[in-house]
């Protein structure tokens, strides 16, 4: 009775008179979907299109007045005609202050503030955004005009063309991001956009982003500054052409849910590390959001990574997600009321438990040049498929006629993707203009042909090697390799073999040096700790690393990725990694093995190896036993941690500490590690190994010999007491001093956790020295001004004695 009585004391809700400012099919999508509430009184579509201007008595197309830029003959004209709600559909309006405008004059607007838009109006503004509220994203930097060689400084130290995005900070109408193939493309679209100013008042600035890798995903979610709710998330299709070829669109076609968006718990994780973060910040900024927030996301090996924000519906993804919304539960309009009212957490969108398409038609020669006026016919239409009018038009005589470059989208929604898709080619096949242009593959990312109800033939991916996912890996790999191209060879994938023009470096009289190795059991931790974009530079440095102790600089590098179930992400982020490896080591990625094996490995394991091929003059080979004596000094180079050798021990250390990889680091980091980043325990332990090429490119160009470089050891497994032995003759030992320099608080932390005595952490681990040089005596001075010059901090650390072993002073000093 309590509940009724009220009932009778609130007035009921006034009905809606509603102005959607567009012209596209985004537009005729929400107008389709708001009269499906008896609410709705009438919609006025400013300009509209040929599809609006045909929803029925409660529906208009307004012609006059324009939408200005001041808004001002619109917004009288809502006042005159009563309007209680405004929806502007592109972003323009919105960046230009419609929502201030309309709220001036009392209409309530579902759509953000002119500085709420500058989360789309400007890529630097945002990225300033994600910055201060940690919200994940691309490594990125902001220039003007005035700092060109700044910018292109930055794009080589992201790795080159190759490795970076250019984007025109303000709005380009979707046409402002570059991809660079080349230094000289790079150099092209930085002087385009900053000098020439190809894109206006959106080249005022340029943001330069790291490249990303992996699948796209778009999600829509309804805010009202408070409350944020998502849909299902979206993949879309930008190229012209079948299998995601040809010139960049606004959207060929859409699909929902993505299979993508929705494995390793992504949805809380797209909800708890981008969305809510991003609907608080705003709102302790002061510019709280009000309306439909459409993230682009890259889902990368490390989770996702946001690629822009939008502040309006996706188009062509609103053709399609809308189809999902259970109107007879709670209608569009209730919804857009309950954001602009600040009350959406009293209304739960109901998402039918099915899957939704759209297909853009386009005109002939999209996105070129294109003919209007051709005359358009729609047929019948099977249940569930919808047309909605993007680029069309009624000429004088009534006739529905092409007025745009995407002219029409067809949406459908059907139990399955597969039913879905059917379905709206169904109703392509119903719409009918010359020329009519669309894409036969829409979907085609997450469809799989299967049989019904037969039992399949037997295939190599029935038995779990996925070819098309080793293709996929490779073309995303493509530009990885690409980055580390170098005299002597391209650094070109996809052939049988991999090869270098020994002629193009020039030397006299060459020996060539190889040599293989993996990572042993860090791969473990990176497997647990699910990071694994360093562990390929891991895999680099350990054979790189064992050249330079002959004296050879790196040439090229092959790597081998094994597991049972090809993962594009992770296998791409390790490759990742080996790519940056390579251009440390200034050797080209020249080809590599990728083994999907099932069977052979649990769930997401991998293993990997690694192998590198350098070369040396004959008289600059090491080391020269012949010119090794007692009292030659040693001289080490620091490491960045434990680098890829006596994890197994490492990982029995951190079991008895009882901590997780996980918890916070219990030791002061590395300036390594720091760098990158890391904050727990697994993240510190994982940093990756020093490549020391730039180290020693100098001493090595300098003329080694002359300079007293007579040895060098790589401190790996075995730590000093079995690897400095390696480069001396028989008879000779050497002596290292352990006071000469303070290991880093990592390698004190395992000592004292795992009770591991001072002679066991000598010869497991490197304990802050990862190379370590033997110098003639009089020469020290000579190479250690050499390797500082070359930004190290070189320990004089011991000598060679003549006694053969290794010994060591200041032990006591370990002792724990």
């Amino acid at each position: 009775m309590a509940a009724s009585h009220l009932s009778a004391m609130v007035p009921p809700a006034p009905p809606l008179r509603v102005l959607i400012l567009g012209s596209g099919g985004r537009e005729h999508a929400i107008a389709h979907h708001l009269l499906r509430s008896k609410r709705v009184e009438h919609i006025y579509c400013a300009p509209g299109n040929g599809g609006t201007a045909t929803l029925g008595d409660r529906c208009s197309n307004l012609d006059s007045p324009k939408v200005s830029s001041d808004f001002a003959d619109i917004t009288a004209w809502a006042v005159q005609n009563q309007i209680n709600l405004c929806i502007p559909g592109p972003e323009q309006p919105l960046v230009d202050g419609a929502e201030l405008a309309f709220r001036r004059v009392g209409i309530p607007v579902f759509g953000p503030s002119p500085l709420a838009a500058q989360m789309e109006g400007s890529k630097t503004f945002a990225k300033a955004f994600m910055d201060k509220y940690n919200i994940p994203t691309a490594a990125h930097q902001s220039f003007n005009e005035s700092q060109v060689d700044e910018c292109l400084a930055f794009i080589k130290k992201l790795g080159g063309a190759q490795q970076v995005v250019l984007k025109a900070s303000g709005l380009a109408a979707g046409k402002g991001v570059l991809l660079p193939e080349s230094e000289h493309e790079a150099r092209q679209g930085v002087e385009d956009i900053l000098v020439k100013k190809v894109f206006g008042d959106a080249g005022s600035s340029l943001l330069v982003e790291q490249r990303l890798a992996g699948p796209e995903l778009s999600v829509l979610a309804f805010s009202d500054g408070y409350t944020i709710t998502a849909l299902p998330g979206c993949q879309d299709h930008k190229r012209i052409g079948e299998g995601d070829t040809g010139l960049n669109t606004g959207g060929m076609g859409a699909y929902c849910p993505a299979p993508e968006g929705l494995v390793d718990n992504l949805p809380a994780r797209i909800r708890n590390e981008v969305l809510v973060p991003t609907i608080d910040g705003m709102r302790k900024e002061g510019f709280p959001f009000v309306g439909m927030l459409f993230v682009g996301l890259m889902l990368t090996a490390n989770g996702p990574q946001v690629l822009e924000y939008n502040v309006r519906f996706g188009d062509p993804e609103t053709e399609a997600v809308l189809e999902l919304l259970d109107e007879t539960k709670v209608s569009l309009a209730d919804i857009l009321v309950a954001c602009v009212e600040r009350r959406l957490d009293s209304v739960q969108p109901v998402i039918r438990p099915e899957h939704a398409v759209s297909i853009v038609l386009a005109s002939p020669g999209y996105p070129g040049k294109y003919p209007t006026g051709l005359p358009i016919t729609i047929g019948a239409l099977p249940q569930n498929v919808t047309v909605y009018h993007a680029g069309t038009k009624l000429d004088a005589a009534g006739q529905l006629v092409t007025a745009g470059g995407r002219v029409i989208a067809i949406s459908a929604f059907g139990k399955t993707l597969q039913e879905a898709v059917e379905l709206a080619y169904q109703g392509v096949d119903a719409v009918h203009f010359e020329g009519k242009t669309f894409r036969r593959d829409i979907a085609h990312r997450a469809l799989k042909p299967a049989a019904a109800g037969t039992k399949a033939g037997l295939t190599y991916a029935a038995a779990g090697v996925d070819i098309d996912a080793g293709n996929q890996l490779v073309e995303v790999i493509k530009p990885l390799a690409k980055s580390t191209k170098r005299p002597g060879c391209d650094a070109s994938l996809g052939g049988f073999g991999g090869t270098f023009d020994l002629k193009a470096i020039g030397m006299r009289d060459p020996i060539l040096i190889s040599g293989t190795d993996g990572v042993g059991t860090k791969l473990r931790v990176a497997l647990d700790v699910g990071k694994h974009d360093t562990v390929g530079i891991d895999l680099v440095a350990m054979s790189v690393n064992d050249l330079l102790v002959q004296g050879a600089l790196p040439f090229y590098f092959l790597d081998y990725f094994a597991c049972s179930k090809l993962t594009v992400d992770i296998a791409a982020a390790v490759i990742g990694g080996i790519a940056e490896g390579c251009r440390q080591a200034n050797c080209g990625l020249i080809g590599g093995e990728t083994a999907e094996m099932p069977g052979m490995y649990v769930g997401e394991e991998y293993d990997l190896a690694g192998f590198a091929v350098g070369a040396v003059e004959r008289e600059e080979l090491l080391p020269r036993l012949d010119q090794m004596q007692a009292g030659d000094v040693l001289v080490g180079l620091h490491s960045s941690g434990v680098h890829s050798n006596g994890f197994s021990l490492v990982r029995k250390v951190v079991e008895r500490s009882g901590k997780s990889l996980s918890d916070a680091c219990p030791f002061a980091l590395t300036a390594e590690a720091e760098a990158s980043g890391a904050k727990t325990l697994g993240e510190a332990l994982l940093a990756p190994t020093r490549i020391y090429v730039a180290a020693l490119t100098q001493l090595f160009q300098n003329d080694a010999a002359s300079q007293g470089l007579i040895a060098l050891s790589h401190i790996t497994g075995g730590g000093f007491t079995d690897n400095i032995p390696r480069s001396l003759p028989k008879g000779l030992g050497a002596e290292v001093d352990l006071l000469s320099w303070k290991r880093p608080e990592l390698f004190e932390w395992l000592q004292r956790t795992g009770n591991v005595e001072p002679e066991e952490m000598a010869r497991t681990f490197n304990n802050g020295i990862g190379m370590v040089l033997i110098v003639k005596k009089d020469k020290v001075d000579g190479v250690v001004e050499t390797l500082k010059r070359s930004g190290e901090s070189p320990v004089v650390m011991g000598k060679v004695t003549g006694t053969e072993g290794v010994s060591y002073t200041g032990m006591e000093s370990w002792r724990v």
